[in-house]
């Protein structure tokens, strides 16, 4: 009978200390260093800034054990406009990644907001601009089944770029 219960004590404990375990940010150095990396490693172009270019992308990419990354998907994007500077900043990143210790290949999902910083005395001609970029753009939309197996999604990247009159 005491046989038994110790058994049971020890099946119970190592239950609980498996629920306990936690994996590390997946990107080296925690989260405000990835937010800052994707800041500062993403370099919105002049089109973007010519056609007042705002929105929401998200990404799915592969890395392996070396953190490299080997496969980047757009899942969604506001338009397409938005898609070539992020996947730039995500091919500077390699190397960045930590994935678990018993995987090769780790699936993250990565969305990221693309705004302006408005100036104080916004034109009415910024006004167009930007209403005529959001009636004009295209989105990226997956129509098919995404699957999303063992993915890790990542905080939002928000990115702010200033217009000039």
């Amino acid at each position: 009978m005491k046989k038994i219960l110790l058994f049971i004590t020890l099946v119970l404990s190592s239950v609980l200390v498996k629920a306990q375990t936690q994996l590390a940010f997946p990107f080296q150095g925690g989260s405000p260093i990835m937010s800052r990396f994707f800041k500062d490693s993403l370099v919105v172009s002049p089109e973007i800034i010519k056609k007042k270019a705002t929105g929401t992308a998200v990404f799915k990419f592969t890395a392996d054990d070396k953190g490299t990354i080997k496969k980047i998907i757009v899942y969604y994007a506001d338009d397409a406009i938005l898609v070539v500077p992020i996947i730039e900043a995500l091919k500077k990143s390699n190397h960045k990644w930590i994935i678990p210790d018993h995987e090769k290949l780790h699936d993250f999902i990565l969305p990221f907001s693309i705004s302006f910083n408005a100036p104080a005395n916004a034109s009415n001609a910024t006004i167009k601009a930007a209403f005529d970029y959001y009636s004009k753009r295209r989105p990226i939309i997956s129509y098919n089944q995404v699957p999303l197996e063992a993915a890790t999604l990542l905080p939002s990247v928000t990115v702010s770029y200033d217009l000039s009159e």
